[in-house]
């Protein structure tokens, strides 16, 4: 399973980290990938890291980081300069398609979702 965390409340122009960790999983063999769904919103890519090179959702791109520490089972998403309109829960998920996923048809497994509030 995928348990993700780190979410919360914060203020515009601040930073939160989000993990998500994995168990029972081989993580090491699949691609990591971000979304988000907001109130109302279908559920939105925010960005995927694989073998083959990193993507974002070009909203998020120069404010978000994406990695990893396959030595525990972990993937990361770093966000800087965040903005009203990242608000939303935010899933990590884990994909075995071989190129970099941006849809979420191609995630196989699924954590259960962090809430990121930003305020103006």
């Amino acid at each position: 399973q995928l348990q993700a965390s780190g979410g919360g409340l914060v203020q515009a122009g601040e930073s939160l980290s989000l993990s998500c960790a994995a168990s029972g999983i081989a993580f090491r063999s699949y691609n990591l990938g971000w979304f988000r769904q907001a109130p109302g919103k279908e559920r939105e890519f925010v960005a995927a890291l694989s073998r083959v090179g990193i993507d974002y959702n070009d909203s998020v791109r120069g404010r978000f980081t994406i990695s990893r520490d396959n030595a525990k089972n972990t993937g990361y998403l770093q966000m800087n300069s965040l903005k009203p309109e990242d608000t939303a829960v935010y899933y990590c998920a884990l994909s075995s398609v071989v190129n970099i996923p941006r849809n979420s048809i191609d995630y196989r497994y699924w954590g259960q979702g962090t809430q990121v509030t930003v305020s103006s």
